[in-house]
Order: structure tokens, then sequence, then C-alpha cells
């Protein structure tokens, strides 16, 4: 169920720079609110404000906007008129499609002079015979009734026999209200018993309100297999539940339209459930593997081009990010062997050719293209010495002796007795 707030009247408030304390319109139709709240305290400069098609119940709070002159309550739960005599400069109030049966309340109005405008058709009051003159020949400040104009012949009728139309009007009031209060009490029992058929549905879960000792549900409730099938099984059940609701006869209430949208917002969340439960959780995405080898990821999709800066014995990984990105979403993490960029949480990663120093490198954004251009200074070479590492032919891994020459950039393998000259650069 809707609120009014702050946040929701200064989303409303673009027109006027989101500054709602010189607001003097605002729309807050359709949003499912119960009550009016607030607007009287932040927003005291308002001349139209707009409230149809909600769910309040009850006028209030609106006493201190001296400055309104045209209210839409259009279809809401409004019962009663009142609390509307601060409102000094109302011209026109529309109340239409509400469930005001105390047509006598309209006296309240007598109070706001610059009434000029009313609208109740659609409400149970405007069925009453004698309605029309008796609103006409109660407030004598309105021009027009439900899109009419009242003409001065019409007012002087309805004067006239005032007397007559007062008292059956508060006959039928009377009438209303005992049949109201039934209906109030009726609502308030299949309310209870809703609630605990989902109290009997939640103590036996996966029997949806069935007794999970019932005949008929092993004969002809099979388990589908897997979770597509209970998904499946949730949803027909769903659909059926949905079909019963709206074929149930029901009485046009307020308790009427909260069940209904407590129906809709109950299937909303139904569908959330099974939609979740559809989506197939994605594995966590492998940088690494087991043995310790780095692989070359691009989630982001992003272009890129490496090059081998042999002059300045560097690296240079040029990413194509995207040009307007805040640098805030982008995460660089260096290491000897591979480097890894995170774009808004995608990871991007790739093998380097040759070894380099993490400490020295660097990352900037360039100027011109938006690209993040990463300067990546290779190992040093080392110096003629001996060193072990292990090599792997015809998948048989053994030690062998590397003699390391830094002024050709060459190494030579010795095993068994025989040398082998291959291109390298250690570090």
């Amino acid at each position: 169920m809707g609120r009014i707030t702050e946040d929701l009247i200064r989303r409303n408030a673009e027109h006027n720079d989101c500054v709602i304390f010189s607001l003097e319109e605002l729309s807050l139709h359709q949003q499912e609110i119960e009550r009016l709240e607030h607007i009287d305290k932040w927003c005291r400069d308002l001349k139209i404000l707009y409230l149809q098609n909600n769910l309040i119940g009850k006028i209030e709070n609106v006493s201190k906007l001296k400055k309104l002159e045209y209210l839409n309550l259009a279809l809401n739960n409004i019962e009663k008129i009142e609390n509307l005599e601060g409102c000094e400069g109302l011209k026109k109030l529309d109340l239409t499609v509400n469930f005001i049966g105390e047509l006598s309340s309209i006296k309240t109005l007598q109070h706001n002079i610059h009434l000029k405008e009313l609208f109740l058709m659609g409400n149970p009051c405007a069925d009453f015979d004698g309605y029309r003159q008796f609103v006409v020949a109660t407030l004598q400040q309105l021009k027009w009734l439900d899109g009419k104009e009242i003409e001065r012949s019409e007012r002087i009728q309805a004067l006239q026999n005032f007397p007559v139309i007062e008292q059956q009007i508060g006959e039928q009031e009377k009438a209303y209200c005992l049949k109201r209060a039934k209906d109030k009490e009726e609502a308030q029992r299949n309310l209870r018993e809703e609630e605990e058929n989902e109290a009997k549905g939640r103590n036996y879960p996966g029997f949806e309100g069935q007794s999970p000792f019932s005949v008929e549900s092993k004969e002809h409730v099979q388990a589908p297999e897997g979770q597509e099938g209970e998904c499946n099984q949730k949803k027909f059940k769903g659909s059926e539940d949905d079909l019963e609701f709206w074929n149930k006869p029901s009485l046009f209430t307020p308790e009427s339209r909260l069940e209904t949208l407590r129906h809709m917002e109950k299937q909303r969340k139904d569908q959330e459930k099974l939609s979740e439960k559809k989506k197939k959780v994605k594995p966590p995405r492998i940088l690494i593997t087991k043995d310790g080898k780095a692989l070359n990821v691009n989630d982001p999709k992003l272009d890129f081009s490496l090059k081998d800066d042999e002059k300045h014995n560097q690296i240079i990984l040029d990413l194509a990010v995207y040009r307007y990105m805040d640098t805030s979403l982008i995460d660089v993490d260096v290491q000897p062997n591979y480097v890894r960029v995170t774009v808004k949480g995608k990871p991007f990663q790739l093998v380097l050719p040759a070894e380099v120093k993490p400490d020295s490198s660097s990352a900037k954004r360039s100027q011109t293209t938006g690209h993040l251009v990463i300067c990546m200074p290779k190992g040093q070479i080392v110096s003629n010495g001996l060193c072990f590492v292990e090599i792997t032919p015809s998948k048989r891994t053994y030690k062998c002796s590397v003699i390391l020459d830094a002024e050709s950039k060459t190494s030579f393998v010795r095993d068994s007795g025989e040398l082998e000259k291959c291109t390298h650069i250690w570090s």
C-alpha cells in the first residue's frame, strides 16, 4: 500500500524543480494511497491537488491549505464529507464514485463560501430521492452540481420543498447506514475466514489449503519432478485461485476495493517468487584455474590492444572503456603475469606475454578517447647465472638447468648433456 512521502511529492514536482514548499499543483493519482497526510505541512501554497483513483478512506490533514481551489478525490473510499472548513479558497470539489452515504455531511461545506462546483455522481447518496434538491437547497453558493448548471428557479423550488426533502433524505440515510453496518460485518467475517485458510495453508506447506491426509489429494495430485514441475504446479494453482476470485460475486464497497488490491498484490509477489526460482544462478566466473593458471576473460566485451614497447621496455594495454563512464566504476589490478580490470563489476583479464613490475605500473584515462591506458614495465634482465626450471615434454616433468645470457637475451637449456637454444627473456 502507498503512503505520501516527501520523496513521492518531490518526484511529482519536477515542473517546480522538485521544490515542494512553493508547489501550486500536485498530482498523486493512482498511487494506492490509503491516507491523506503531510501535504498540509509541506505544500501550503497548493492551489490544485489531484488524488483521484487511490484508496483514501477519510478527508483529513488538508485544513491548512488556505489557497486550495480545486481538490479531486474521485474514485476513492470516502464515506463522509468532513474537515474541509479550513480550505477557504476551495472553488471546485470532485468526489465522483466514492462511498458517500451520509448526504447530510454536505452541510460542512456551507463554510466554503467560494465553492461553485461539486461532483457527487456515482455515490450511494446520489441515488436518494430528492438528492439534487437537497444539495441545491443546502449549498446555496453552488453554481454547478454534477456538471449541470443550477438554475435560479431550481433553487427557489428546492428551498420551498426543503423541509419535506430533508426528512426523506434523513430516512434514506438511516436505512443506508444500517445496510452499510451489515456489509462491514460481513466483510470482516470474510477477511477472518480468509486469514484462517491462509494460516492452514502455511501449516501444511505444499498442500495449498488441502489436508495432507486427504485421499483425493493422494489419488489426483502427483508431485511433479524437478523445480520446473513445482513451478508449473504453483502456476496452475494460482490460475485456479485467480479465476475463482474474479468469478466470485462481490458488493461494491470500500472493503471489496481493498480486497481486490490485496489479491493483485499477492499475485504480483507470487509471480516474482516464481520468476526468481526459474532464474538460473550463474556460476562464479573462473579467472584463475586450480593449478594457478590465469585465463583470458572479457565479460564487459570491450575492444583492446596490447603493445610491446621495446624502446621503453614496457607493455601497454589500451582498453576501450566507455567514454563517459565514471572512473570510480573501474578497478585495475596488475600482477606479474596478467592484468585484471573490473568494469562495473564485470572482469576483463588478459595474460601478459612477459612478466611485468606491478609496483611500477601506471593506469590513466585518455583525455581524447576516454580509453584506459595501462603501462606495465617489464622485469629486469638477469645477468649470466644458473637457475632451475621445469619442462614438460611428452607430458613428463623433470628438472633441467638453464644458462641466461643477458647480452644476447638468449637462454640455453641443458639436459642429458645436450644444449638447446631458445629465445626468451627471463626476469
